[in-house]
């Protein structure tokens, strides 16, 4: 029997829409941030030092918070809270010993920075590069225990239901960079040096607003003197493995900066690339793991194995509904993406060609990285975190030997067919290990039917839009750039929404339903 607490399908569908829909505002002032670093800086230098410097503690993020801490605390919170067991004064044990760890860490990454650049990028070390990343790594670093404190409210949240304030809390830090970038524009900053004093600042205001929303839901976090409990110990073990598979992610990442740190560019290639599949998977991806992990844990809390099934299918089927198109679109017309989006001031046709092809790749993983979303869950919510360590062992293999091997036959551009290649395979990995856990691990029929259809209607769209670019392209060529890309996204959408509702791909019925709510 489904317990009360559990949302009922359009409500997860519901869920998964107000987290995307900020998300989405996020990653649009994030694209407006890089395309203003693209003009202001281009490929150069500054731009890479910044990045390298932004990129240590997002790493440690999701390697302390997102990737470790919550992933283990997400679903003991939910079930204390499903079952009424003290989750407010376990959340403020876990507020406070995560608080007292990462100030300690900070401490010492601000004297072992040279060596965190290192690792991140050799290839600066010759160069103005590596002072500059040095200096940007220590002023940007604190960012990480404003972030990851920020990271464990936000789970307070979602596994309350209320998914508001954690998702709009990243728009702050883009607010804030643009408005930096503006400003220190007209008043002649040094831009580097206004990038990086202003991520801090963004992340207190993260913090702020999520700790203020969760005060109003019931849970002051106020932190205390660190005391090791038995619930602790317990998240602590089963937070390690995370933290492992984790930091296993995150060597990938390593992997491919360090492989783009000895091409010129490579690094801001990379970033922006990056910047545009980010949208896609972030509206999706991330708004289904922060919605299915706290419900796929109360289900199982509940015994509903049917729910459980029901909510995984529905959290699939949305994934792939948004994402397949994405990467058709991606691997079609990466080009007209990047010129319109960064192709002004300091960054030329030399990098959007580069940048495009990196996207295009990219756009190949784009529907393994949702899907590894949809199945982690599936894990993490029975508190087992070491099987998905130990498959993130098999894709570092395969991101190494890919980036590694073939980045003297195919330069830079083997950064990105490590990270896809290896996204692939821990998906894989990650559906293929569930099918011992049951229904609630098997996809529904309904799944299995709109699969096919959805993979139709993303050809149908692919093919209007190759057609579709032919035909505009004398107008990208022009003034008229903006508004030929926003006519080609537009055909996307409607012959990818018109073939999908025509051959039952989607239904417009329950998407209006979930948006009413």
């Amino acid at each position: 029997m489904s317990s009360p607490a559990s949302p009922k399908p359009a409500r997860l569908i519901a869920g998964f829409l107000t987290v995307g829909t900020w998300t989405f505002a996020s990653r649009i002032l994030g694209f407006l941030r890089d395309i203003m670093i693209a003009a202001f800086l281009g490929a150069g230098p500054v731009a890479e030092a910044f990045l390298v410097a932004f990129s240590l503690p997002n790493m440690f993020r999701r390697f302390f918070a997102e990737g470790a801490f919550n992933m283990a605390f997400v679903p003991l919170f939910s079930k204390k809270l499903e079952g009424g067991e003290g989750a407010a004064d376990f959340a403020r044990d876990a507020f406070s010993g995560l608080a007292t760890v990462l100030i300690a860490f900070t401490l010492a990454a601000q004297i072992a920075m040279p060596a965190l650049v290192l690792a991140m990028a050799s290839g600066f070390a010759e160069d103005d590069r590596f002072d500059m990343a040095v200096l940007f790594g220590r002023i940007c670093f604190p960012y990480i225990l404003l972030i990851s404190l920020a990271a464990l409210l936000s789970g307070v949240l979602n596994s309350a239901g209320r998914f508001t304030a954690a998702a709009a809390a990243p728009v702050l830090l883009n607010v804030a960079l643009v408005a930096a970038l503006w400003l220190g524009n007209r008043l002649g900053w040094d831009p580097g040096l206004t990038l990086a004093w202003t991520v801090p600042v963004g992340g207190v205001a993260q913090l702020a607003l999520v700790w203020v929303a969760a005060s109003r839901a019931g849970f002051r976090l106020v932190p205390r003197r660190p005391r090791l409990t038995p619930e602790l110990r317990r998240l602590a073990v089963i937070a390690l493995p995370a933290a492992l598979a984790g930091g296993v992610m995150q060597v990938n990442l390593i992997v491919g900066r360090q492989v783009a740190s000895y091409f010129d560019g490579a690094i801001a290639w990379l970033n922006y690339a990056d910047r545009l599949y980010q949208l896609p998977l972030g509206v999706v991806g991330i708004a289904i793991g922060v919605v299915l992990l706290p419900d796929l844990s109360r289900r199982l809390r509940a015994g509903d194995a049917a729910g459980g099934r029901d909510a995984l299918s529905r959290a699939a089927e949305f994934a792939l509904v948004l994402t397949v198109p994405c990467a058709v679109a991606f691997l079609l017309i990466p080009l007209p993406l990047v010129t319109t989006l960064f192709q002004r001031g300091a960054f030329d046709a030399d990098d959007s060609a580069a940048t495009a092809l990196i996207l295009a790749v990219y756009g190949l993983g784009l529907p393994a990285f949702v899907l590894q979303k949809v199945w982690q869950p599936l894990y993490y919510a029975r508190e087992d975190t070491r099987t998905p360590f130990r498959y993130a062992l098999v894709s570092l293999v395969v991101n190494a030997a890919v980036a590694i091997g073939l980045a003297p036959v195919i330069g830079y551009v083997a950064a990105a067919l490590g990270t896809t290649l290896a996204a692939w395979a821990m998906a894989a990995l990650l559906i293929r290990g569930a099918r011992p856990m049951g229904e609630a691990a098997r996809p529904d029929d309904r799944y299995r039917r709109r699969l096919p259809r959805v993979l139709v209607a993303s050809t149908v769209m692919g093919a209007v839009l190759w057609g579709a670019n032919i035909a505009l392209t004398p107008l990208f060529d022009g003034p008229w750039q903006a508004l030929a890309l926003a006519i080609l996204v537009a055909i996307g959408i409607v012959s990818y929404f018109a073939a999908a509702q025509m051959i039952g791909a989607v239904s417009f019925r329950e998407l209006r339903g979930a948006l009413r709510r």
